[in-house]
């Protein structure tokens, strides 16, 4: 199983870090060790002062695939969910600024929150679902999927040029505006239209 995780998909997140706006998806990936065990806390790192928050749509891969025709691409998943990219933002834009690779920062043990999964058949679309990520019981995090630059079928028709697909991999899709740092006895959950997904305890 791999994390495929796609970045500046909201305009207003690139916005927010000040970004450049991408041509063609930003892919990354965390590897299966970068989840986080189900009821487990989450531990911040000895190596990051600037852990942040990213509140995404996740989609599970349910069979196998390669160079995927975007009209054909909801036929590789029937679960979408909601998860967390952890970012240990200080040692990303350490690393970005000396132009080397950012997987310590993206992928380190824990850095995946992966909630439940529903059916796609629980919706009605796909391209216009809100969601939002609560910390201590405060919305800081609110989304829609209608506002990503590249859909759902798009990022799986792009991606699957350059991975193959395998059942079980999950994309997370990108995050919205209003992340941020996350501090000891923090508490988040994660709402995907109405559902609650996933609470972690920040240690």
């Amino acid at each position: 199983m791999k994390i495929i995780c796609i970045g500046r998909n909201y305009t207003d997140h690139i916005e927010e870090l000040s970004n450049e706006r991408p041509e063609e998806p930003v892919v990354f990936i965390k590897p299966d060790s970068a989840v986080l065990p189900k009821e487990q806390d989450f531990y911040i790192p000895e190596f990051s002062n600037e852990i942040h928050y990213e509140v995404e749509v996740l989609v599970k891969i349910k069979k196998v695939g390669k160079h995927i025709d975007k009209m054909f691409a909801n036929k590789y998943y029937d679960e979408i969910g909601l998860g967390i990219d952890f970012t240990a933002r200080d040692l990303q834009s350490k690393l970005k600024g000396k132009g080397l690779p950012w997987e310590k920062a993206k992928g380190f043990d824990g850095a995946a929150v992966v909630g439940k999964w529903l059916n796609v058949s629980n919706f009605e679309d796909l391209n216009n679902l809100s969601f939002s990520l609560y910390k201590n019981q405060e919305e800081v995090q609110k989304g829609n999927t209608s506002l990503m630059l590249w859909k759902i079928d798009e990022l799986i028709s792009y991606v699957s040029k350059f991975f193959t697909l395998k059942k079980g991999d999950i994309i997370f899709t990108g995050t919205p505006a209003g992340v941020g740092k996350i501090e000891v006895n923090d508490y988040l959950s994660g709402v995907l239209e109405g559902q609650k997904l996933f609470t972690v305890k920040i240690k």
